[in-house]
């Protein structure tokens, strides 16, 4: 048998390897999507709605390379670091592809010594994540940020992002939504009060940061078992991560016989409160839920943390409730930028990211629900022609139309039938034909087309641009 072995063995390495010859399979690697005319046009209108409300709101648009020096990176964002692709070594250079915008954010302020900007940033990120694509979560994905770096009055900041948030989901129309916030200082003296060791608290935040995921049991077994905490402190903890509301509760917080004696926590309670007068002004407090199971996991915050979260939805023209979480995070880091800085001078910086992917899962779940058709081109206008023989003609006219700034289009065609330039423009939704015919050159006219309703006019040729720009305003 060895010998067999051995000869079929000498055979097979005479034949060589299969290395090379398996089947090539077609695909995007594990967590990204390509994604098509119709999903990008979905796409291009929501960065439209939040582009305009950023700009309204007075923000300078910035951009920064897509992998960081890997040390930029690193210590940065706590259990999460893991998370980070890192790149090979591509001469003498360890690189890291940039986990979200917010760090190279900081490192753009230090690296340039700006003290004072209102910026936004919308961009791919890179997170080697489990990913879970129907319900938005990728490995690259675009991040829409917003964030004001500078040393002013408290809360002022702070709520004009909070009113940010809410401008762009109304805006996008994705329905009900609450817009949790908290304070990293109310959570760490909630903490200590608990009494949490100093060590712990970063990793027993991660732990509570579950909460909107997992049951209390959960997390406080994990809080005992896993991290070592006491199940007294545990429970202490418990009674206070369960409690949400208004100003009424900060007022509650604020006579907490033991809250109301941490220094800490009593700063940030009266900065809540502060925040909450300020979104009284605003009209947007009946959305906010003061929320103290909310701890956001990210190492960097240092005051106020808010993340939006869209309510649960019964669609009857859907077979489940959409269930998508969180569409927006953010809030103050008032130490990151000093972490880059030489001689650690601080930066006040509060900003607030727009979770855009799961924006747009829903939107495209919805659009496939309701059956809309969505247009993929802008095109105003297609220049068809009636008779042979007019290519020269047809030529000529789109020449004129793109060079007087109208979206025109024609088809590659020398002599195309008019009843498919017409069902052209049906599938395709364009709103205008231009039709040139012999009678039409003769007259100096071009006959216009209204696709929807079949009318018919006939248009002097100069003033034909202006005719096209009045009615495709209307549509």
């Amino acid at each position: 048998i060895a010998k067999e072995v051995a000869k079929l063995l000498e055979m097979k390495a005479q034949l060589g390897t299969d290395e090379g010859k398996h089947k090539f399979v077609l695909k995007t690697p594990k967590g990204t999507r390509d994604f098509g005319p119709k999903e990008m046009a979905i796409r291009e209108r929501a960065f439209k709605a939040i582009i305009s409300c950023f700009k309204r709101h007075g923000a300078e648009v910035i951009d920064t390379p897509v992998f960081e020096l890997k040390e930029t990176l690193t210590g940065k964002y706590g259990e999460d670091s893991k998370l980070i692709y890192d790149l090979k070594d591509q001469g003498g250079e360890l690189l890291s592809l940039r986990y979200d915008l917010t760090v190279p954010f900081a490192r753009y302020l230090a690296m340039n010594k700006i003290t004072n900007i209102k910026r936004y940033h919308i961009a791919k990120v890179y997170r080697r994540d489990n990913p879970a694509m129907t319900r938005g979560r990728y490995r690259e994905f675009y991040q829409c940020d917003f964030d004001i770096a500078g040393q002013f009055d408290p809360m002022i900041p702070d709520a004009e992002c909070l009113k940010i948030v809410h401008e762009i989901l109304s805006d996008l129309q994705l329905g009900d939504f609450v817009i949790k916030v908290n304070d990293r200082r109310i959570l760490d003296g909630m903490f200590a009060v608990c009494g949490v060791p100093d060590s712990k608290f970063r990793t027993i935040c991660s732990s509570v940061d579950k909460l909107d995921k997992v049951p209390w049991e959960e997390v406080r077994s994990e809080m005992v078992g896993e991290k070592g905490l006491s199940p007294e402190a545990a429970d202490r903890i418990g009674e206070y991560v369960q409690l949400h509301g208004g100003l009424d509760l900060i007022e509650q917080l604020l006579q907490d016989p033991q809250l109301s004696q941490n220094k800490v926590a009593k700063e940030g309670l009266g900065d809540m409160k502060l925040l909450f007068e300020y979104l009284t002004l605003f009209g947007i407090t009946g959305k906010i839920s003061f929320d103290l199971s909310l701890a956001r996991g990210l190492d960097y915050y240092t005051g106020v943390i808010f993340e939006a979260v869209l309510l649960q939805q019964d669609h009857e023209h859907l077979e489940e409730p959409l269930s998508v979480g969180s569409v927006a995070g953010g809030g103050r880091y008032d130490g990151l930028v000093g972490m880059f800085d030489a001689k650690g001078r601080k930066v006040p910086c509060v900003g607030v990211s727009i979770g855009i992917e799961r924006i747009f899962s829903i939107l495209e779940q919805r659009l496939e629900a309701s059956e809309e058709k969505i247009r993929t081109t802008e095109t105003q206008v297609l220049v068809a022609s009636a008779q042979k023989k007019l290519l020269e003609e047809r030529l000529r006219l789109i020449s004129e139309l793109w060079d007087a700034g109208i979206k025109a289009e024609m088809l590659y065609k020398k002599n195309p039938k008019l009843l498919n330039q017409l069902q052209y423009c049906e599938e395709t939704g364009i709103p205008l034909v231009a039709i040139v015919g012999e009678q039409e050159l003769k007259d100096g006219v071009v006959k216009l087309r209204i696709v929807a309703t079949r009318e018919e006019v006939n248009v002097r040729r100069e003033s034909l641009v202006e005719e096209i720009r009045i009615r495709t305003s209307q549509c």
